[in-house]
């Protein structure tokens, strides 16, 4: 898999979808197909950034979580709540990354913080994310493209702001997240298997 061309065209390209939208994980799904191209073999893999000891930073293991029990085709998942990836162990866990994968195409998910109208947007663009900014930790850029989930205020405090996230809403944008990943790479398998095929998202069911 390699980039399409609109992914250099507008470098600085951002989507913002509200988790309660009714074809948010369609949504989803499209919006990272726009990114993806079925026509060479770049590895794509799924980098979940987080930990299960915070409940607002726990969006990315649980989608990483959400996504191995989906078994996602085409897609490699890391970061999970059995196996989390952190400030600790990030950079070991990039370095096994690119000694697995020759030349991926990285999408790096996690939570941020951000205005209070904008809590329960996921936002998907072009670029790395870069994991601990909202907690003032210097950690390595992640990500050819990515997915962040706005999962509370920011401004003040914001560790303990994490801490007292409601699991609710972070679950909830994580299943859409999953959902949306989980069509795109069903949708990408088919694209490479049957290329001579026109597959459109309303043939596509998640279940």
């Amino acid at each position: 898999m390699v980039f399409k061309p609109n992914f250099f065209e507008n470098p600085n390209r951002t989507v913002r979808i509200l988790y309660e939208e009714l074809d948010v994980s369609k949504q989803i799904s499209q919006e990272l197909l726009s990114y993806i191209s079925p026509e060479h073999d770049q590895p794509i893999v799924v980098v979940c950034i987080g930990t299960d000891r915070s409940t607002g930073d726990s969006l990315g293991p649980l989608v990483g979580t959400l996504l191995e029990e989906k078994s996602t085709p085409n897609f490699h998942i890391y970061g999970t709540l059995e196996d989390p990836i952190h400030a600790v162990n990030l950079e070991e866990k990039l370095r096994e990354i690119k000694l697995k994968h020759v030349n991926p195409f990285i999408i790096g998910i996690d939570a941020c913080l951000g205005r209070l109208k904008s809590v329960g947007f996921i936002q998907i663009g072009s670029g790395p994310i870069k994991p601990g900014a909202g907690v003032n930790k210097e950690l390595p850029a992640v990500g050819n493209m990515h997915i962040t989930g706005i999962v509370n205020v920011s401004g003040f405090m914001e560790f303990f702001v994490l801490q007292n996230t409601r699991l609710s809403l972070v679950l909830k944008m994580a299943k859409a997240i999953a959902d949306g990943i989980f069509t795109a790479s069903l949708i990408s398998q088919r694209k490479t298997s049957l290329p001579h095929l026109n597959w459109s998202f309303e043939q596509e069911q998640t279940p």
